[in-house]
């Protein structure tokens, strides 16, 4: 299984990977994204990971 994580350091909260798949990402009151499930079986995690603007989500093997 693979492991996601949002470095929240660099995310700037733009929503793209919540609007993605929002069954594993989600912004909150902080403005910035985080990982509320480690499993989506109806997104691709590395398609959405490549589409962050600024390259906070890293998905790990």
């Amino acid at each position: 299984m693979a492991k996601i994580t949002v470095d929240v350091s660099t995310c700037v909260g733009c929503g793209l990977c919540e609007q993605a798949c929002p069954d594993v990402f989600k912004v909150e009151g902080d403005g910035i994204a985080h990982v509320i499930l480690q499993i989506c079986t109806s997104c691709d995690i590395k398609e959405v990971a490549q589409q962050c603007p600024v390259n906070a989500i890293k998905v790990s093997e």
